[in-house]
């Protein structure tokens, strides 16, 4: 009986582990940088990082200190650039966010969705700025 009292209780406790870890794998966002290196450019760099959305997945108004270039590798991605007309991109579209622009980024698929971004931007900046 002892015996598996403690199988039950290891049991419980790899199952309990499981669940953190499986929670958190499953923020909303999840940003993964990828490259972060000076350009020739005095003052900037160049960063590339993969950005995974859940389903419905809401990136808020935020700009960036340079340009970036979003690049949809998986799933539906609707941006919202402030003055522009919301634009829905597919897997494989691009798009360019000029410097400072506010813009939101959300997940209109049914399943996950994932774009690489790309910005050249002022070196020592943060590089998500949020909006009010």
């Amino acid at each position: 009986m002892r015996t598996i009292m403690i199988m039950a209780a290891g049991a419980l406790i790899v199952a309990g582990a499981m669940q953190l870890t499986k929670a958190s794998a499953e923020e909303p966002i999840q940003r993964t940088d990828l490259v972060q290196n000076d350009i020739d450019v005095p003052g900037h760099e160049a960063v590339q990082v993969r950005v995974d959305f859940a389903p419905g997945a809401l990136a808020p108004r935020h700009h960036h200190p340079g340009e970036e270039i979003a690049h949809v590798l998986e799933g539906s991605l609707e941006y919202q650039l402030d003055g522009e007309t919301p634009v829905t991109l597919q897997a494989g579209q691009s798009l360019f966010i000029p410097s400072g622009v506010a813009h939101s980024a959300r997940n209109v698929g049914n399943g996950k969705a994932s774009e690489l971004a790309t910005y050249i931007v002022t070196k020592g900046s943060p590089l998500v700025v949020p909006e009010k």
